[in-house]
């Protein structure tokens, strides 16, 4: 066990995570958002836009020599070798930004939000794992929905990640997200005051 209570929040894409972070925020945990941090980690100057611009081609850049994410997001999800291209420059930096983020934290636990958790390297880095569960329907619905896209795109991103059993099949706490926000309210608060108590088992 670390000191403080390091806790992954993860789930698959369009199933709460922001909600449920911003939730847990408003309680009084730390939160670090790998989402965040990617982009960050890609502005213009920073050493990964670099090795993005090298492995893809200018092509992948705005006119104001910022990332297109979403002519990238496209590369990626429909080229696997491209997006583990992607990921090898990425997923370094970011877990670097992640560990430098959790020394300088001081809230009562801390919650790491990685929407690829089942294969990052983080997972062997916190003390529970939380999953955010929904129905798969109600999650593409959401997707298309939120990031404007085709039914096609939506499915090849979900398709990109970890399967609802591999999700789940990690998960030490769970969220269902498939009602209304006074349901997800009061998970939330009921695993608040848990990590609250579980927080003096590791100090």
């Amino acid at each position: 066990m670390t000191q403080n209570l390091h806790i992954a929040l993860s789930g698959g894409i369009a199933s709460g995570k922001t909600y449920v972070s911003d939730k847990f925020s408003s309680l009084g945990a730390d939160i670090i958002d790998t989402d965040i941090i990617a982009h960050e980690i890609v502005l213009p100057g920073r050493s990964a836009l670099e090795e993005i611009t090298d492995n893809f081609g200018k092509s992948v850049l705005q006119k104001d020599g910022a990332l297109n994410r979403k002519l990238m997001r496209s590369i990626v999800f429909e080229d696997s070798k491209k997006r583990l291209i992607l990921e090898s420059i990425l997923h370094p930096k970011i877990q670097n930004e992640v560990k430098n983020k959790i020394t300088s934290l001081n809230g009562p636990y801390q919650i790491i939000v990685v929407p690829l958790l089942a294969k990052s390297p983080i997972l062997k880095q916190v003390n529970r794992v939380l999953i955010i569960d929904c129905d798969e329907k109600k999650q593409l619905k959401r997707l298309i929905k939120r990031d404007e896209i085709s039914t096609k795109l939506a499915r090849q991103i979900i398709s990109s990640q970890s399967d609802r059993k591999e999700r789940l099949s990690i998960a030490d706490d769970i969220i269902l997200n498939d009602n209304d926000f006074d349901s997800l309210d009061t998970q939330i608060m009921n695993l608040h005051r848990y990590y609250l108590d579980l927080t003096k088992e590791v100090t």
